[in-house]
């Protein structure tokens, strides 16, 4: 999948906090409130908080008992650091990783710190997934910092569509009960305009279907892949091309339609 990771010695994985109570009625509430506003990424931030429970510690387990996962949390670098560098990002060759994120981040008129900064809005609710043991906190982290990379690897835009899909999808590496409900609360909404029911859950389907095809990509040292070819990222890590996955093509939404959304369409 990656570069082995050099052989690390014997750790020890500190105990796992006290999980955190499943609040359902929150939950529910946060859902309902982002399916009104889909641009308030706080409110997905604290529906899966309020449902975490042992979800946390079950992916963090996993990544540790992973030999990369691992040797990357001894080692603990920051890919906010990585993907911030805008400027360095912008200097690498057409075509490469981290040259299409930067254009995608540009073109939607984001940066890295804006779900660091609605991470800390949903954490000032008293919805805050409480990770006190300083691994885990760096471990959640770096799950944050993926998801605009997870855009531009799937080819998923800033519509509205794209960020269902990308969940989706998301879905399959990181098995949150709270991104499930976000996904029940997209499904049962009204499709994109043009598009029925059926075809929008199928839609839906194949997007999640792409991630259990695709490499596990919690474990993926991103700052490596960031100066290579996008497309040949993508075979490493087997992402399954949008086309084939998606052969009526990529769905773009109203909502945040910019020239990301149909850069990334056309991957």
């Amino acid at each position: 999948m990656t570069e082995s990771p050099s052989p690390i010695e014997p750790f020890e994985v500190p105990p796992p906090p006290s999980p955190p109570a499943i609040e359902w009625r929150r939950a529910w509430r946060a859902m309902r409130r982002l399916m009104a506003n889909p641009e308030e990424t706080d409110l997905a931030f604290e529906t899966i908080a309020a449902l975490s429970g042992h979800d946390f510690e079950r992916l963090f387990q996993r990544f540790v008992a992973h030999p990369e996962g691992r040797a990357l949390y001894v080692e603990r670098p920051s890919l906010l650091e990585a993907v911030s560098d805008r400027a360095a990002l912008r200097a690498l060759p057409a075509g490469s990783f981290g040259r299409a994120y930067a254009e995608f981040m540009d073109a939607a008129g984001l940066d890295a710190q804006g779900l660091v900064e609605a991470e800390k809005k949903s954490e000032a609710t008293g919805s805050r997934l409480e990770i006190v043991e300083p691994g885990r906190e760096w471990f959640g982290n770096r799950l944050r910092d993926m998801h605009d990379l997870w855009h531009v690897l799937t080819g998923y835009g800033r519509d509205e569509a794209g960020e269902a899909a990308n969940l989706a999808f998301s879905f399959a590496h990181a098995p949150f009960r709270g991104v499930a409900l976000i996904l029940f609360g997209i499904a049962v909404n009204s499709p994109p305009e043009g598009m029925s029911r059926a075809p929008w859950l199928r839609y839906l389907y194949r997007a999640w279907k792409r991630g259990r095809r695709s490499a596990w990509l919690p474990v993926v040292r991103y700052e490596r892949l960031l100066p290579r070819p996008l497309e040949e990222v993508r075979r490493l890590l087997h992402v399954p091309a949008a086309h084939v996955v998606h052969p009526e093509g990529v769905v773009v939404d109203h909502m945040y339609s910019t020239a990301a959304a149909g850069a990334a369409a056309t991957s």
